[in-house]
This record gives structure tokens, sequence and C-alpha cells, in this order.
């Protein structure tokens, strides 16, 4: 581990301990403009996380609690050198009291994330990834779990309110894997993936600050991802809007990709 990934570690662990879980079961909620909800934790938990990371290397930060005018600034600025944040991801399921939330920072340079955390402060698990590096949980080598190789053993994550809605159909009525789960935070999705607790996984269009440390880490534990179309690589074109169809193992992936693409023609 490079004393910039320790340092990092380091940061969101104690924003979590210090802003965020204080207000888990205690804290108001707004909705946003999307009808997503909001907290002060949020906000809390990504101002905090903006002195440490800047303190750590003075690169600008862009948070998802930000306005797109400011998003789309930060990132021309951030060629170089860019945090991107996600203070609260599952902020419904930390309002409902699921505990199933994480928070999410990854360093990204030439549009390409380098470095990757995602630490789930209700388990205090962190993962994490450097670029050629591996991935890791908590100094365990991702995966833990070796998967199936048959894509119809496997367990699926996949985003049902966000796919096209024949390709919602057919997973609904033809599915060709074993079961799958929502568990309703991006981020720990591709965490869970890359640790082999999910096999396969599918997502309309997520954000930035969704995928860019759960990508990482994905890769880095010798997972495949690529895009619903299926033509272009996954790291191509708008950052903003990015869907998902990803796999821990080429083979799976392979099998994944093809249904996919049979299944949305």
């Amino acid at each position: 581990m490079s004393p910039l990934l320790a340092q990092v570690i380091e940061a969101v662990r104690a924003v979590g301990r210090e802003e965020v879980m204080p207000r888990y079961l205690k804290v108001a909620h707004t909705r946003k403009d999307d009808g997503s909800l909001f907290t002060e934790a949020d906000m809390a938990a990504q101002q905090a996380l903006t002195e440490r990371l800047t303190a750590i290397a003075p690169y600008p930060v862009l948070g998802e609690e930000m306005d797109d005018a400011t998003h789309r600034r930060l990132w021309d600025e951030g060629e170089e050198g860019l945090w991107c944040v996600d203070p609260i991801d599952g902020t419904t399921n930390f309002v409902s009291g699921l505990p199933f939330f994480a928070m999410s920072i990854a360093l990204m340079r030439h549009g390409r994330s380098v470095l990757g955390v995602v630490y789930d402060p209700q388990a205090d698990e962190c993962f994490y990834a450097e670029t050629g590096q591996g991935a890791f949980v908590d100094g365990e080598r991702l995966p833990i779990k070796t998967p199936p190789e048959a894509l119809r053993r496997c367990i699926a994550g996949i985003d049902f309110k966000r796919i096209p809605r024949a390709l919602a159909a057919r997973l609904a009525a033809e599915h060709p894997y074993s079961s799958q789960r929502n568990l309703g935070a991006s981020t720990l999705d591709w965490c869970y993936l890359a640790a082999g607790r999910l096999h396969v996984y599918l997502h309309g269009g997520q954000k930035l600050w969704d995928y860019a440390a759960g990508c990482l880490i994905l890769e880095e534990a010798g997972g495949v991802v690529s895009c619903i179309q299926g033509t272009d690589p996954f790291w191509t074109g708008s950052p903003w809007t990015r869907s998902v169809v990803a796999a821990l193992t080429p083979g799976l992936h392979r099998q994944w990709q093809a249904w996919v693409d049979k299944s949305s023609a």
C-alpha cells in the first residue's frame, strides 16, 4: 500500500467515525430535484472529506452534493488530478436504517481512476485499490470467493429501475442467472462483485461518483466491465452517466454480455 492510499483510508475512516455514524438514524432528510434523498450528514461528510483530501494532495474535489455546473468546471480543471467523492452512497438506506451504505473516494487522472477507496462505516469494512496493485478489503486480496463458471449459477446485482424496459421485462420473465439482489448502494455493489459476494452486475446509468472508485476496485480484482451497448470500452465517452455490464471473471462477462446484447436487440 502506498503512503497516499494509506492516508486516504485513514481520512475516510475518520470522517465516517466523526461525521457519518453519529448521524445514523438521527438525521432529517430532504429531496433533491432528481428525487433522491439528501441529509446534513451528506454535506458534513463531503466538507470534511474535502478538507482532508486537499491536505493530502491539493487537487480539486468533485463531490456528489454539488451542482452540475460545478461538476463540469471541476472535471475540466482536474485533468492532471481530481478527487471524486460520494460522501454517502445509499442515503435512502442510511435514512431508513438499512445498514447498506458507503463512502466513496477516487483519485482520477486524465479521465481514469488511479486510486479508489470505498468504506462501509456501519460494518467498518474498507475496500481499496490502486492501478496495477490489486484490490483488497482490510488487507485481504480480492476476490475472497471464487465465482461459478456458468452464468446460470450466478448471483446477479440488478438495478431494474434504470435499465431499458424491454431488457427488464426479459430479465423478469426469463433470467439467465440463479438469483438477483438490488441492495441500494452502487459503490458497495461494485465491491461486493469484486469480493465474489455477487458474480455479475447490471445497471442502466451510474453517475461518475457511483463508479469512479468501485470500477477500479473490480478491475484490479480481475473483473471486467462494459456498457449495455457493448460496443465501446467502459472508460470512453461522457463520464457523467454510464451503463454497466460487469462480471468478476472474463468468462462470465462474455456470457453475461452476450445475453444482455441478445435481450436488448
